[in-house]
């Protein structure tokens, strides 16, 4: 029997993440078409091959990685070029490649690799082991749905398996705009037209995901969620179909995951179909888990960019989007964060910039906080040269200025408004521990970094209450938090205290009630104002 080895390099795409804790859909299918060719397959990821140092041998080794839109990591590094040639010179048997690193030049001049699978690596590692010559094709939508089934317990060799694990799934690939090429920078329309998955095929999947202790899931492997099963393919700003979508989320959430989120939405589909975009919102309000974004490709609000680079979207359009989604999403659900809000995507460097450019996305920018709108998420980024290279107009520092004049003047007061202090979050993940400091995030699709300024145990749940906040995160105390045990430093932490008080409830513990600490304070009615945030167990 051959042997298939599959190294995940943690992809990272403009439609589709697989960067901890998300499992990418490309490495359950490639895992998957192995299977369904008679293979005996392994999977291994780039963080267990840095610590072990060794390359499992293979006959044949499936090097999948690279990173379209690389972003910032907390735990999880993606593999670098770096990393991917020095695997391939190390591993065995026939390499091939695939994902956003075959996109580098340098990639294909090194001769380390027989197969570089531009399209479909699923698709070309089932013809190898099947024919022995591969063609660069895309994969069937029956082959799709059979090796993402037969692909499905490649999760069980995640290390964030089962929590805090997310599948990623995908809905179609393509893109509507593929007739006029798309956004300059996006690979997507070169997928062609959109294929669809039917809800069925989507919901079985999820489900055989589900039975294998799986509870969170994205659909984020699409351009626009909202453009499902559209009516028209072969245009710019296709009609919604809400029934599908309707359809689609109703059969998931009949699952019972813990966390259900999406991702990329096309603003200008919501702007010219307000009564069908209406309905679909409302189903993902319905159907899916608070906390969760749609990712509005906006890019510019700059109108000689937009022409230039072929965006999705004028300023207008988007502006439009933001206000239906904040009317139907904004109401806070179970977790704490609210139901359904909109994301914002910025690129700087685009053909046309210029440095009123960055003036015009400021501009966009206070209209959204006049009005009173909250966007769960602002992401600036500068273009990558995958498609073609690019003339923009912004020097770094202006981008640099930019990116903090936004931090400052729209994330952070828009998350002070969004997260009072007292807010309670629940189901933290705490994943990281940096000195005396812990940092959690609730699971889901961009969720917000939530800081604690004392340790805490790694690799667990907690509930939390807002008590401060930083430019783009929240700082938490752990609730109830237990006077009666934890440290000084979250002593320090909660409202009103301080060091001196903190040390003055230190010094008196243990308390029994709070009649009990009101007499350590000796500060008529403060205990009372901390009541909502400790216990006394």
């Amino acid at each position: 029997m051959v042997k298939v080895l599959i190294v995940d390099g943690y992809i990272d795409e403009p439609a589709s993440l697989g960067v901890p804790p998300y499992i990418s859909p490309l490495v359950r299918a490639t895992f998957g078409a192995a299977k369904d060719a008679g293979a005996e397959v392994a999977l291994v990821n780039i963080d267990q091959l840095r610590a072990s140092g060794a390359m499992p041998k293979a006959d044949v080794t499936v090097l999948l990685g690279g990173c379209a839109v690389p972003g910032r990591y907390l735990r999880g590094m993606p593999a670098s070029d770096r990393e991917v040639l020095q695997l391939a010179s190390r591993a065995s048997g026939t390499r091939v490649l695939g994902g956003p690193a075959t996109l580098e030049e340098r990639m294909k001049g090194t001769g380390l690799f027989e197969l570089i699978a531009d399209r479909d690596p699923a698709a070309s590692l089932f013809d190898l082991l099947e024919t022995g010559k591969s063609d660069d094709r895309w994969r069937s939508l029956e082959e799709w749905n059979r090796w993402l089934l037969l692909g499905a317990d490649s999760v069980l060799d995640r290390p964030d398996y089962p929590q805090p694990l997310i599948a990623e799934v995908e809905t179609y690939r393509g893109c509507v705009r593929y007739r006029s090429g798309g956004c300059s920078f996006c690979v997507e329309p070169l997928k062609g037209k959109p294929l669809h998955r039917e809800p069925e095929q989507i919901v079985e999947e999820v489900r055989r995901l589900r039975e294998l202790g799986v509870v969170n899931f994205r659909l984020g492997a699409q351009t626009c969620i909202v453009s499902y099963k559209s009516f028209e393919d072969d245009s710019d700003s296709p009609t919604p179909n809400p029934e599908a979508i309707e359809t689609l989320l109703r059969g998931i959430a009949s699952l019972k995951p813990q966390v259900l989120h999406l991702d990329n939405a096309n603003p200008a589909v919501i702007a010219d179909h307000p009564n069908e975009s209406k309905a679909v919102i409302e189903s993902m309000v319905r159907h899916c888990t608070s906390g969760n974004v749609l990712a509005l490709g906006m890019e510019s609000a700059d109108p000689v960019v937009a022409d230039a680079n072929n965006l999705n979207a004028t300023a207008g359009q988007v502006m439009e989007a933001v206000r239906m989604i904040n009317s139907l999403g904004r109401e806070r659900g179970p977790t704490g964060l609210p139901k359904l809000l909109p994301g914002l995507n910025f690129i700087v460097g685009l053909d046309g910039e210029t440095r009123n450019t960055l003036e015009l996305n400021l501009e966009f920018l206070r209209q959204v906080r006049s009005e009173g709108l909250w966007l769960r998420r602002i992401n600036i980024r500068q273009v990558m040269p995958i498609r073609r290279s690019f003339d923009g107009g912004a020097t770094h520092s202006q981008f640099i200025h930019f990116k903090e004049t936004v931090r400052e003047e729209i994330d952070h007061p828009m998350l002070r408004e969004m997260l009072p202090i007292g807010t309670l979050l629940k189901d933290v993940y705490m994943e990281l521990g940096e000195g005396k400091r812990t940092f959690g995030r609730q699971i889901g699709t961009y969720p917000l970094l939530i800081g604690f300024n004392y340790a805490l145990k790694l690799r667990r749940f907690v509930d939390a209450k807002v008590v401060d906040w930083g430019r783009r995160s929240a700082t938490a105390i752990q609730y109830p938090l237990d006077l009666n045990s934890c440290p000084l430093a979250a002593l320090e932490s909660l409202p009103m205290v301080g060091r001196k008080r903190a040390m003055r409830i230190l010094r008196y513990r243990p308390y029994a009630n709070l009649d009990q600490l009101q007499i350590a304070l000796d500060e008529p009615g403060l205990a009372s104002k901390l009541e909502q945030y400790i216990s006394f167990s």
